[in-house]
């Protein structure tokens, strides 16, 4: 799966427990009608992947979901989710090579059909 928008946060590394796990953590929001804030961790040598990557760039990043179960203390289980990233790539050349794209031409450079009759049926089951 993958995740793809412009880079909010990137966060530090932290280091946890005594073999020294490592995390680390970016945020992404997505470009779509409603923006998400989607939080990706990248975990033990993925970290340093983060290194050359700044806020605001736009970045496509492949992701697993992980889930875990837990049992507390007092009996209950608990679920957690969370979303890992193990790649992560910039899209300013994507976005470079899109901007040779024409622009669509206005409507009213289109000549309008004439020939159109209200007997002639097509086919369309709509």
């Amino acid at each position: 799966m993958e995740v793809q928008g412009r880079i909010k946060m990137v966060g530090e590394t932290q280091t946890f427990g005594s073999n020294g796990f490592r995390k680390r953590e970016i945020v992404v929001t997505t470009e779509e009608q409603y923006p998400q804030h989607i939080m990706v961790e990248f975990v033990q040598d993925k970290t340093d992947l983060l290194n050359s990557y700044k806020e605001g760039q736009q970045v496509k990043i492949s992701i697993n979901l992980r889930g875990r179960e837990w049992v507390n203390p007092q009996g209950e289980t608990k679920y957690f989710n969370s979303i890992q990233g193990w790649r992560i790539e910039a899209l300013q050349a994507e976005a470079a090579a899109g901007a040779n794209i024409p622009p669509i031409p206005p409507a009213d450079a289109f000549e309008p059909a004439g020939d159109l009759k209200e007997e002639d049926h097509d086919d369309l089951p709509f």
